[in-house]
């Protein structure tokens, strides 16, 4: 077994990121994390900035011009680093925490980040991410309440994806 899963961490895929809107109101963007091997589940709120770089690097479609994500990757390669696992491992009130595992010539080290910061990375690098099973639990939690809030949460799991795409894509992705 290995040693973050014996930690109490559980392996996850970004299964998708998704918008919700309620009439008159902005857009909320969520990421939605799925356990590997498991049924566990991480909805987390996150910025439209955020969402849309993740949703088009999912999608393998370049937005252009560097996004915040992108240069970090770049100065993190430029360094000769990289990162090489992720882990949401907190929670802080009303926020989810990560760490980032970025190892270089100088050894590795660990690096706090926002969730959505920390994904983006994943995503450029191909590295693992990883959720604490105490996270897994608060998310749990927050998805069981009759708010408004835990409704959104649950409706987040259930919704399609956001897409990003190629302009003159076709709307199944292909181009």
């Amino acid at each position: 077994m290995d040693t973050v899963a014996a930690m109490g961490f559980a392996d996850m895929w970004i299964a998708k990121v998704v918008g919700l809107r309620d009439e008159g109101d902005q857009a909320d963007f969520y990421v939605v994390l799925e356990e590997l091997d498991g049924d566990g589940a991480l909805p987390m709120l996150i910025g439209q900035t955020e969402a849309m770089t993740l949703s088009a690097s999912l999608g393998e479609v370049s937005l252009g011009r560097p996004q915040t994500a992108t240069l970090a990757a770049a100065l993190v390669r430029a360094l000769r680093g990289q990162v090489d696992e992720v882990r949401i491992d907190r929670v802080d009130g009303p926020v989810y925490l990560a760490t980032l595992e970025v190892s270089g010539p100088a050894g590795a080290e660990l690096v706090d980040a926002r969730p959505s910061d920390a994904l983006n990375l994943a995503v450029l690098f191909g590295c693992p991410v990883r959720v604490s099973r105490l996270v897994l639990a608060e998310a749990a939690a927050r998805r069981s309440g009759a708010d408004q809030n835990a409704e959104r949460l649950r409706r987040a799991l259930e919704l399609a994806p956001v897409r990003v795409q190629k302009a003159g894509a076709s709307p199944g992705g292909a181009d």
